[in-house]
């Protein structure tokens, strides 16, 4: 039974797959596991010894734990974020949580309803309309037509699809289908509502308006939210508590702030012992230019620690294995949660430029660095011809040191050190009656 004030508990629950295979490899066997685990609700009778889930290494084993050993409890009310890397078994969890999938050991109890969006078109009949599919949705949920009825033209509006209401939605673009679903999974009042990265695919104002409705749901509705996501800033605005997961373990479970900086300093920071030539590159680059190493310098060339207010020099060592026209980089900072400060592209101050084979200096100058004191990230994009040649995404430590960025020999406020940018202004007071 659960405590009258827990509305999901995790109870040493794990998920084992064996690759390469779908199910036992007997029909019989298959039968008698889905008995066993979805029905009886015991242990999965055909378990076996596995690896943790790292994908970065080559295992030894068939099978493999996309969760192990799972388990904590989540308040009414409390809304989780919970963080990690591709495949450390968010989704997983997520869909253990919706009965999408059936944990392999350990025990999932809950209290309330669930309402799931997981993934483009969670829940949906593409071959039924969009009303039809909020009616049925409704209905798997427990609702009646009538409670279904009051709440359509709110699921509607929301989503901003009345003039499609009765198109079938395979019609729909991506976009469409996940401000249905969002729309559904919220305005039908589910207990529990589970969100994933799914919400990434709305446009800006869209993924501000969900993460709107989520704040209301848990504040004045009093329901719990489980939210999956990489934009840490949505996270720490909306989350009261995190977990983050790693290989498939719970590695850290506390208030939101407490596990973004323990999930910065675990995961981010470890690219800080690795040569900057052999750090992760993101998406498809061609590696016709590649960054080998970066140094933070003063006016002199000499290595220094970056300063509020001080003058920067931020040089990459690039090398190029041929001559190429039309090059271009850019140099994003992003705060220590993944908001963006700033960033600094070559194309607004030069034209773009040339390079020949062999190795070379890239230099960003900055006069007086904006930043107050505190922890960023910067990256490197490198392009020829709008083509990226070389990218990695804001895991370079840019540490910022305090000084007098104004001149006057005040200290700039705690509270919104490593948070704001900082510009270069005067305030004047003139009487109104002189004016």
């Amino acid at each position: 039974m659960l405590d009258k004030n827990i509305a999901i508990e995790f109870d040493g629950v794990g998920k084992q797959y064996r690759l390469g295979l779908v199910g036992t490899g007997s029909l019989q066997h298959d039968i008698n596991r889905w008995w066993q685990t979805a029905i009886l609700r015991k242990e999965d009778p055909y378990l076996k010894i596995g690896e943790v889930n790292d994908r970065s290494k080559k295992g030894t084993s068939d099978y493999v734990w996309a969760l192990k050993d799972i388990s904590f409890k989540v308040e009414q009310g409390d809304v989780v974020g919970i963080i990690g890397k591709n495949g450390a078994g968010k989704s997983t969890l997520l869909k253990l949580l919706s009965h999408i999938t059936a944990p392999s050991v350990g025990h999932i109890r809950y209290r309330g309803r669930i309402a799931s969006l997981l993934e483009v078109g969670t829940g949906f009949h593409p071959e039924m309309t969009a009303r039809q599919n909020i009616y049925m949705n409704g209905s798997i949920m427990g609702m009646t037509r009538h409670e279904i009825t009051s709440k359509l033209d709110e699921i509607v509006d929301f989503a901003g699809i009345e003039r499609y209401l009765d198109t079938p939605v395979k019609r729909f673009s991506s976009g469409m289908t996940v401000r249905l679903g969002f729309a559904v999974a919220a305005f039908l009042e589910p207990e529990i509502l589970v969100v994933d990265e799914v919400l990434a695919v709305g446009d800006a104002e869209f993924q501000k308006k969900a993460i709107g409705k989520m704040k209301d749901v848990s504040s004045s509705g009093g329901r719990t939210v489980l939210f999956v996501s990489h934009n840490m800033a949505a996270v720490r605005n909306l989350c009261k508590s995190g977990m983050v997961l790693e290989n498939g373990q719970l590695v850290y479970s506390g208030k939101t702030d407490d596990a973004l900086d323990y999930y910065m300093h675990t995961t981010i920071d470890v690219a800080q012992d690795i040569p900057v030539s052999e750090m992760p590159r993101t998406g498809k680059c061609s590696g016709k230019l590649k960054c080998n190493d970066i140094q933070f310098l003063d006016e002199y060339d000499k290595n220094t620690v970056p300063h509020s207010g001080g003058y920067l020099k931020i040089r990459f060592c690039i090398e190029s294995d041929n001559d190429y026209d039309d090059c271009y980089v850019a140099t994003p900072v992003k705060d220590c949660y993944g908001s963006s400060m700033m960033t600094f592209p070559s194309d607004v101050t030069i034209d773009n430029f040339h390079l020949t084979r062999g190795k070379h200096y890239l230099d960003c100058e900055i006069k007086k660095l904006p930043l107050t004191e505190g922890s960023y990230r910067i990256g490197i994009w490198l392009a020829i011809r709008n083509e990226c040649a070389d990218y990695i995404d804001n895991i370079i430590k840019l540490d910022v040191s305090d000084d007098d960025f104004f001149n006057n020999g005040r200290q700039i406020a705690s509270h919104i050190r490593g948070k704001v940018v900082l510009v270069d202004h005067k305030w004047k007071i003139d009487d109104f009656a002189n004016s």
